[in-house]
Parts: structure tokens; C-alpha cells; sequence
């Protein structure tokens, strides 16, 4: 057969020269026997890769070595185009230089072009004109070795742009695979993100104006700044209705120049006044949101949309603002792009325009200007400056009548979640609600307060000793909270947390009992009591938690963490199963640090984001040390704190470990508490169904310790439940020995390995292993060792070590 497309030929012939086929055995029979023979082959054309007639093999014609090799070729040539044409993302292959030499259907499709019209051309042509020499870069770059991964836009035949993420390798013998797709849905997905987050700094800019402006002009210019500014709004108005015609009139912008408004006025009795038609107007007199997404329809409603749109203005949204219910103008805002108002938008701005409405509520009324220095705007309560004043009166007036007065701190219990998961309104109706009731509570001597975003203060003027304060706090907090709170359409079960210092005993001036007050909220929050009084051990302990908290931030910016390793075996035949990373802190002077120390400050502090996104990296390159010195791989499991599971790019953070650890020789998988079930539950679970998919097996640690409902376990994509090690090392006691039979029972049904924590004696073991336990762990085993000290123990756990786990536990 003639050498027509040769380098085509050659290139296939690399690309799947792993594979075999039928052929190949035969011919390798032949071979061995020192036979050369021909072989016979039916009609059969031959095609080169560009579909030519390059020759015919028929019946009757001797096909030599060489004609079978250019055969196998071409059928390997087959299997390969028939894989890549499976692809939904375009492929092509190129020669060093960039010329295609062959493009899949996808690949086509989305460059414009028809079968095979590609090949032979550069691959300069999808690039705009200005980057011809970055693709010359790039594939320099590629064969120097580099594998390339990035995105730009790709220009196809008709002279249109798309964005791309494109993956860019040298294989053998100089060819280049290109692999990319389409990704202008992510990138209008980023865009639509960054528009709401542009919006949501309006929101808060807004309310932080609203707080601090008190004359309503000086409002309206900081609310047209803002959103010009934080938001990209190219034009941003506020027109208030005049009383005499109804007309809008403008009273404050941004984003344009004074003039802007020039030449619209016209002279009435009343005086100059700005007469519009738009959506401005319509939104005044209809009280309700007006869009236009598309203003090029009717670009000369008026002088304003005319002059906005020859700005290139092309949405509009127009939102009432209202004080006691009567609408008295609208905010105006414009976008530089069609169709820019959708539903998630105009619900933030008209929660925006919402909360403009509220502040001017309380500007319209001259009077009402000290409310808003003393008050709290959202339940009408004292603020924290005005709950001190009235405390240092009322603790002025105890010590002169020789009484007592209780201060009570009381925090709503998990208010953050109904924020995030009804939204902030919803939020701010249960807090109007809570301090309605607590209102009932308070007698016109006491004093009463709201005095942070979800803590309430009461200060009450008694004679009670500890023990009375503690049952007249339980009875106010009944009566508040054991019925449900209505909050729209949802009924909410609701709690607090409360911190209590008395004056005189524990402070005598208000400062002082307000600080000792909030050490025993967090005291209380700590030990998960429904409240707790002040004792002065608190503040040594909460400056011991300050000093400790630096400490460990110098640990992590100076890396004295480190990762020692507990195995897990199987309880059957000894075989070691996997190591478990427990994280340990060596301090300047060598001083070891056990978690129990530091790892609840770190959950506290938020500490433990930087500590677990470290301990994730830092397994991979530990298995990389002993896989190099010759020991076996190994699945290793990181424990995962719920606060690094609520975080956005947990599952990228996670797979990214995953892939490194992978690739150092063995395997990751995460340990997630118990109590993390419960916590966004469908969040959670989409995010762990996606990380087991990609092989990363998951244990529940400290199960039957915490709350968790079974129907939530049974749907988790989870693979191993760990039963607590205060269950095993209670085992002689009945019940604790009913609820480990119950969990292994509980966890073969649902087809879940079962690992026991905190195994120590031999007799733990064989009842373990009697009830079915699947793994064990614990000093038995191993204690937790150092890195240096892994390679040796991996070597020497085999079957064989089964039933003699006591030689380990010196270690």
C-alpha cells in the first residue's frame, strides 16, 4: 500500500498503539514461528483519514506484513474517530505548528465550520486578530511540556466570538490534543453573581447611610451616589410627587451632570416643576414597580428616557418610595444593558426601596429625630446607648435603697440560618415578634433594650438571690418562647441563650456588669446552656481563650501544625484499612498541643477554615513521603469542621486535595460530625453527593452522640458510621452494649461499613467483632503517630498480625 497520509497514519498509530485487536495476536503467532506468509483479506477498501480512496485489498491478492500494518492502522483510526465523535466537547489534533489535521463534529459545530473544512488550516483562525502570537507562545510552551488549561475567547468562521475553556498537551511524536467547550452560560452565570453582589452592597451601603444620615436630602444624594457607584449604574435619580400638580420632580441624581435635567421644566403657577411620562411617572401614580427592559421600544416617552438612552441606556426600573403608606415619589435606576431587571433583582432593590421608605417614615417628622439617637429603628426599643443610661439610674437608684439588680443578655439561639434561609425581612418580623413578648415580661421600673442585632438586654431592680433570679429568668423565657413564632407563612420554634450578672456581687458600675454579663453568655453558649450566671474564673478563662487565639494564629502563619495518624483495621482479619489524620500542634519551646486544646477555639474563631483547607493539602504530601519510602498505599480520612462544610468552595477545595493526595499514591476520604446533618440538610447533602461521585468515601464520626434524624442518615450518600468511643468503652454496661448492637445492626441494613472509635482491650475487640463490627480503632491498634513513623507500621500490618493488636499499643 502506497504511504498517502503518512503523518495522519503515524499519528494514529501512537495515539492507540496500546490497543489490541485480533490481528495483532495472529500476527504475533506468525511471528514467533519464524513463518512469513501472506495472508488472504476479502474486498476491502482502504481510506486515508481524509476519506481518499488510497488502495483495495481483495481476494485472490497476497497482503504482505506491511499491508496489514497499514490495515490495523486503519482500523485503529476508526475506533479512535468513533470515540472522539462520542465527545460533547470539540476535540481537535494539530501538528506542532498548529495545523488541524483532524476535528471532531463538536469541534466543528461550534467553530461554524462543516466536516472536515478545518483540516489542513491553523489554528490562528479561531484566535482574534490580535493574538495570533500568543497561539504561537502557547505552543511553544506545550512543547517545551507544559499541559495548558485557560480560557479565551474563540473566534469562529462567521467572524463571532465565544468564551472557551480550553485544555491544551503535547502527546508523542509532536502532535497537539485540544479539548475545549463552550462556556458562555458560566460566564453570564459570573455575571449575574456580580450584578447581585453589586446590588447587595447598595442594600448595605443604603442601610449604613440610613443610620447615619438624618436630613432627607442628604439621603437621597447618598443613595444615588451609592448607586452609581457600588452598583454601576450608569444614571441614578430620586423624583419626589409635587404637592400642587402630582408631577415628579427631580430633587436629587447622580451619574450625569446637572444639565441632564435642563430644558424639561415648564413654567406653571406653582413655580418650575419637572413633568415626566416614564416609568418614574407610572410608578408614582400606579404605587407600585415599574420596568422597562427594553426602552429602545419607545425611546421618546419623554425628554429624560431620551436624553438616557442616547447614554446607552437600555433598561429602566422605576420603585416607589412611600412614607406611612402614602407613595411620595420613586427611585429611577438605569442599565447600559437589555433586560437587566429580572425577578431576583427587583426584589433586592425593592427591598432597597423599602428600606429608603422606612428611614424618610421617620425623617418626615422633625420631633421624631431623637427617636432614631436612642431607639432602636427596627422593634422601637432602647438602643445600647439609651438601655445604659437607663442602667446607670437604675443601678444609682439600687444602691441608695440597698437593692440588687439583675442584668440579663439574651441572644435568639441559630438566628443567623433564618436569615439565610427566609431572608433578612423574615429575620427582622421574628425579632419584632420577640420583643413584643418580652415587652409583657418588663415592669415599668425595669429596663429593656435591644442592644445587638439579635440580643436583647432586661435589667431588673429585686432583692432575689442567685437561685430566685434563676427561676424568674426560666419563666420569662417560657412565657417567650415555648409557643411558635408566625413569620409569614412559616411557624418557627425558637430559643435563647442568656448570660446573668448581678450588681452589686458582681460589678458596680454599669460598664462592668455589662461586660461580666456578656462573659457569661459566651460561657453559657460554650457548655450549650439554656443560660449561665457570671463568675470571675470567666474573664480569667476568656483571656486565656484571647492569649490562646493569637497563639494560634501565629501557629498557622508559622506552620507549627502538623498531622499524626491512628489507624483503622479490619476487626475480621487485622488487615489494615486506613489511617485517620488527627491534627496536633507543636508550639515554639516543642511543647505537643493536643485538639482538644485548640480545635473548639478554632471552630470558635473561625480558625479552623485556614487549619482544615491546610490539613486537606498537607495529607497528600505526607503520603507522597511514605509511598516514596516503600510502604503501601493507604485511604487516609480528614476530619471536616461544619463551618468549612458551609463554605462555598468546599467541594472544589475537597476534590482538589483528592486529586493531589491521588496522585502522591493513595486515596482521601472526610469525616463529618454527627450534628452536621441537621444544618441545611439538602445543601449538604448535594454537596457530598457530588464528592463521594468522585471516589472520596465519607464516615459519620461520634454517631449516636448527637441529634441527628436516622431518615436524614439513610439518605446521606455516606460510607462508614463511627461509633462513639464513650459507647465501646462503656460496653459492660447493657444499654451502652444494646446501642453499639443497634448501630452496627442499624448500619448493615442501610449497607454502611461500621468502624469502632476508642478500641483498647482485647475484650472490646471480640465483642466487637462477635457483633459484626466491620473496623476498629483505638490504643489497641495504635496510638496516633507521628509522619516518621507511618512507613514502619504500614509494613508491618498484615492478616497475620490479627488477634495480637497489644504489640502496637507502645507506639
Amino acid at each position: 500500500m502506497p504511504g498517502h497520509d503518512r503523518a495522519t497514519r503515524d499519528m494514529f498509530a501512537r495515539l492507540i498503539e496500546d490497543q489490541p485487536t485480533a490481528w495483532h495476536h495472529e500476527n504475533d503467532i506468525l511471528t514467533r514461528a519464524g513463518v512469513r506468509r501472506t495472508i488472504r483479506w476479502s474486498n476491502t477498501v482502504l481510506r486515508a483519514a481524509s476519506g481518499e480512496v488510497i488502495g483495495m485489498a481483495s481476494i485472490g491478492e497476497d497482503v504482505t506484513e506491511h499491508n496489514l500494518a497499514e490495515q490495523r492502522l486503519l482500523q485503529s483510526e476508526t475506533k479512535y474517530r468513533q470515540l472522539i465523535e462520542q465527545a460533547s466537547d470539540g476535540i481537535f489534533i494539530s501538528d506542532a505548528e498548529g495545523i488541524f489535521v483532524m476535528v471532531n463534529t463538536r469541534g466543528s459545530e461550534l467553530l461554524g465550520y462543516g466536516p472536515n473544512e478545518l483540516v489542513g488550516m491553523n489554528a490562528k483562525v479561531t484566535y482574534l486578530d490580535d493574538e495570533h502570537d500568543v497561539h504561537t507562545a502557547r505552543l511553544q510552551a506545550v512543547a517545551a511540556g507544559d499541559a495548558l488549561r485557560y480560557e479565551r475567547m474563540v473566534k469562529r468562521k462567521d467572524g463571532s466570538t465565544f468564551p472557551a475553556e480550553i485544555s491544551l498537551k503535547m502527546l508523542e511524536g509532536g502532535i497537539v490534543q485540544v479539548i475545549f467547550h463552550d462556556i458562555t452560560q458560566r460566564r453570564e452565570h459570573e455575571r449575574r453573581i456580580a450584578r447581585l453582589n453589586r446590588i447587595y452592597a447598595v442594600l448595605s451601603g443604603i442601610n449604613s447611610a440610613i443610620v447615619r444620615i438624618r436630613d432627607r436630602e442628604q439621603l437621597f444624594n447618598e443613595a444615588c451616589r451609592i448607586a452609581t457607584h457600588d452598583a454601576a449604574f450608569p444614571l441614578a435619580w430620586i423624583g419626589l410627587r409635587d404637592p400642587g400638580t402630582g408631577s415628579l420632580e427631580a430633587h436629587a441624581w447622580a451619574g450625569v451632570e446637572d444639565e441632564f435635567f435642563e430644558g424639561v421644566r415648564e413654567t406653571e403657577s406653582a413655580g418650575s416643576r419637572l413633568t415626566l411620562r416614564g416609568a418614574g411617572m407610572q410608578s408614582l401614580n400606579q404605587a407600585r414597580t415599574v420596568i422597562d427592559n427594553d426602552m429602545a421600544s419607545k425611546p421618546d416617552l419623554d425628554v429624560l428616557r431620551r436624553r438616557a438612552f442616547d447614554r446607552g441606556c437600555r433598561s429602566v426600573i422605576a420603585l416607589p418610595l412611600s412614607v406611612d403608606g402614602n407613595v411620595i415619589g420613586s427611585l429611577i435606576l438605569y442599565s447600559l444593558e437589555t433586560n437587566f431587571f429580572d425577578a431576583e433583582e427587583v426584589k433586592l432593590l425593592e427591598e432597597l426601596a423599602g428600606d429608603v421608605s422606612f428611614a424618610l417614615s421617620f425623617i418626615a417628622q422633625q420631633e421624631r429625630v431623637e427617636f432614631l439617637a436612642y431607639y432602636d429603628v427596627l422593634t422601637g426599643l432602647p438602643n445600647r446607648t439609651l438601655f445604659f443610661d437607663r442602667l446607670s439610674h437604675q443601678i444609682g437608684s439600687a444602691a441608695r435603697n440597698r437593692e440588687s439588680v439583675v442584668l440579663i443578655l439574651l441572644d435568639l439561639d441559630r438566628f443567623r440560618y433564618i436569615n439565610d434561609t427566609l431572608g433578612r425581612q423574615a429575620g427582622d418580623e421574628l425579632l419584632r415578634s420577640v420583643a413584643q413578648r418580652l415587652q409583657k415580661g418588663v415592669r415599668q421600673e425595669d429596663s429593656f433594650g435591644r442592644v445587638g442585632s439579635n440580643r436583647f438586654a432586661i435589667a431588673v431592680t429585686a432583692v432575689w438571690s442567685a437561685a430566685g433570679g434563676a427561676h424568674a429568668l426560666e419563666a420569662r423565657s417560657r412565657a417567650c418562647f415555648d409557643q411558635t413564632f408566625t413569620v409569614g407563612k412559616e411557624q418557627l420554634s425558637v430559643s435563647a441563650t442568656a448570660g446573668v450578672a448581678l450588681y452589686p456581687g458582681d460589678a458596680r458600675n454599669p460598664e462592668a456588669l455589662f461586660a461580666n454579663a456578656e462573659a457569661a453568655l459566651r460561657s453559657a453558649r460554650s457548655e450549650s446552656l439554656p443560660f449561665q450566671f457570671y463568675s470571675p474564673a470567666m474573664n480569667a478563662r476568656i483571656a486565656d481563650s484571647l492569649r490562646l487565639e493569637s497563639r494560634l494564629r501565629r501557629a498557622l502563619e508559622n506552620d507549627e501544625l502538623i498531622l499524626w495518624y491512628q489507624p483503622k483495621v479490619s476487626a475480621r482479619t487485622g488487615k489494615l484499612m486506613g489511617l485517620e489524620a488527627l491534627m496536633r500542634w507543636r508550639d515554639p519551646e516543642g511543647k505537643l498541643v493536643l485538639p482538644s486544646q485548640f480545635i473548639p477555639l478554632m471552630e470558635q474563631t473561625g480558625l479552623i477554615l485556614e487549619a482544615g483547607r491546610w490539613a486537606l493539602s498537607r495529607v497528600s504530601r505526607d503520603c507522597e513521603h511514605w509511598v516514596v519510602a516503600g510502604a503501601a498505599p493507604v485511604r487516609v480520612a480528614v476530619n471536616v469542621s461544619p463551618l468549612q462544610l458551609r463554605q462555598k468552595d468546599f467541594v472544589r477545595t475537597v476534590v482538589d486535595a483528592a486529586e493531589r493526595t491521588e496522585a502522591a499514591g493513595s486515596l482521601l476520604d472526610i469525616e463529618i460530625t454527627e450534628t452536621v446533618i441537621m444544618q441545611n440538610f439538602e445543601a449538604i447533602a448535594a454537596k457530598l453527593q457530588t464528592i463521594r461521585g468522585l471516589g472520596v468515601e465519607i464516615s459519620v464520626d461520634d454517631f449516636g452522640t448527637g441529634y441527628s434524624s436516622l431518615a436524614y442518615v439513610a439518605r446521606l450518600p455516606i460510607h462508614a458510621l463511627k461509633i462513639d468511643r464513650s459507647f465501646v468503652a462503656g460496653m459492660a454496661d447493657e444499654q451502652s452494649l444494646a446501642i453499639v448492637r443497634s448501630v452496627i445492626s442499624l448500619a448493615h441494613s442501610l449497607k454502611l461499613v461500621v468502624i469502632a472509635e476508642g478500641v483498647e482491650t482485647q475484650e472490646q475487640h471480640d465483642t466487637l467483632s462477635t457483633l459484626g463490627c466491620d473496623e476498629i480503632q483505638g490504643y489497641l491498634i495504635s496510638r496516633p503517630m507521628p509522619l516518621d513513623q507511618v512507613r514502619d507500621f504500614i509494613a508491618s500490618m498484615t492478616p497475620a498480625v490479627a488477634g495480637k493488636f497489644s504489640r502496637h499499643q507502645s507506639q
